[in-house]
């Protein structure tokens, strides 16, 4: 009988040959049950079945985020050495290494937005909202993502090359809700427009400062609240009236621009200190207050902090193909990891942001189910039980 069967934390439950299961990746992934139906079909070009599916493809690519695989080949290597993560994400077919590649290269991406699409209408609903009193708050931004020489698309710089993703951000629900991928050139203000729906407010940095997109937003019915330049110029229509402070200083309904620039709607202008620090800020909202102007330019700064949970927790800019397709269909995998763990997070905790120790609490449950953390447990009861083996053996000898 081998040492490892008198271990207290043996995998001897195990039936042999039985299929292991994680339930905690299971509830993290449930809410995609009800999307995969009515995501467009893989179509295979050729008269062989496909058997590494889309649905499989995006639940690797799911678990690749959640574990913070800094490669496809680690998560590769990881379902070849363990069963139990073969179990879950393939159960019913092998997957090769030319396959992943190929597939995420060339495929799920137009079935990825898809899901994106119904996941984060489908968590919009179920989510409980912030700040209604001040109506649907998108924030816009854009984040560069660095890129091989040889990703030609990514045309940025004569020595390195970068692609931009634009995101539109929930700010009501903590949630992602937009994404277009661009070359590390390609100008933000145009997406601005596709972001917003109607009724809605985008929250901008003063990059996005464009007095000709800003008339265009107020005749489609999409509001902004955008940081301005301290050396813009306006006209002031009337002077209104605000809780004087130390921060806010000024408050007015202005033509924004100079002669040649100026907007054709009027607007209303702010400015506040924060430190040493002078923000100019710009809506046409008329139902704001000064206060209320200034803290929803504040809460621009959560889009900022899904771009650092990408790059500290997700793992999403470790990327696994150079195409256009694959970097679009990794960024929706990985924003859909995000949804996915939010919701988990809200039915299991109550909580809408997201936490690392949250995070971390997860991985440790579906490595302890797959039995990864107790086999480590069990080589460390191992080589502990043949020290004192040996231990025994030499004091009998000597």
């Amino acid at each position: 009988m081998s040492i490892l069967s008198f271990s207290p934390v043996s995998l001897a439950y195990i039936t042999a040959g039985a299929l292991i299961e994680s339930p905690t990746f299971t509830k993290l992934i449930a809410p995609l049950e009800s999307i995969f139906p009515t995501v467009t079909p893989l179509v295979s070009e050729s008269n062989r079945e496909i058997t590494f599916t889309f649905e499989t493809q995006l639940k690797c690519l799911i678990y690749y985020h959640v574990e913070e695989h800094t490669s496809a080949k680690a998560l590769l290597e990881e379902i070849q050495d363990s069963q139990a993560i073969k179990d879950i994400l393939l159960p019913q077919t092998q997957l090769g290494e030319s396959t992943f590649y190929e597939a995420n290269s060339h495929r799920g991406a137009v079935q990825a937005l898809e899901v994106f699409d119904a996941l984060s209408r489908k968590a919009g609903k179920g989510l409980g909202t912030d700040y209604d009193e001040l109506g649907e708050l998108v924030a816009i931004d854009g984040s560069l993502i660095d890129a091989t020489l040889s990703m030609i698309w990514a045309d940025y710089r004569v020595s390195s090359n970068k692609a931009k993703v634009h995101v539109g951000f929930d700010l009501n629900r903590s949630i992602p809700r937009k994404l277009y991928l661009t070359e590390g050139k390609g100008a933000e203000r145009p997406y601005v427009s596709e972001i917003l729906e109607s009724g809605q407010t985008g929250v901008m940095d003063r990059g996005f400062q464009d007095h000709a997109m800003f008339d265009k937003l107020i005749d489609e019915r999409k509001h902004f609240v955008a940081r301005v330049k301290n050396n813009t110029k306006w006209e002031v229509l009337e002077k209104l009236p605000f809780k004087k402070s130390r921060k806010i200083f000024f408050f007015a309904k202005v033509l924004l621009g100079d002669e040649n620039h100026r907007m054709r709607h009027p607007v209303y202008l702010i400015g506040y200190r924060i430190g040493k620090k002078l923000y100019w800020v710009v809506t046409d909202r008329a139902d704001l207050t000064a206060e209320q102007i200034a803290f929803i330019y504040f809460l621009r700064w959560e889009i900022e902090k899904l771009f650092c949970w990408w790059k500290g927790h997700l793992k999403v800019y470790h990327l696994i193909s150079r195409s256009r397709h694959g970097m679009l269909l990794q960024l929706l995998a990985g924003l859909i990891t995000y949804m996915l763990f939010i919701l988990y997070c809200y039915e299991r905790y109550g909580e809408t942001k997201p936490s690392i120790s949250r995070l971390r609490s997860l991985r440790r449950r579906i490595r302890c189910e797959t039995g990864r953390n107790i086999y480590i447990l069990n080589l460390q009861v191992n080589v502990n039980l043949v020290n004192l083996l040996l231990l025994f053996f030499f004091d009998a000898i000597f």
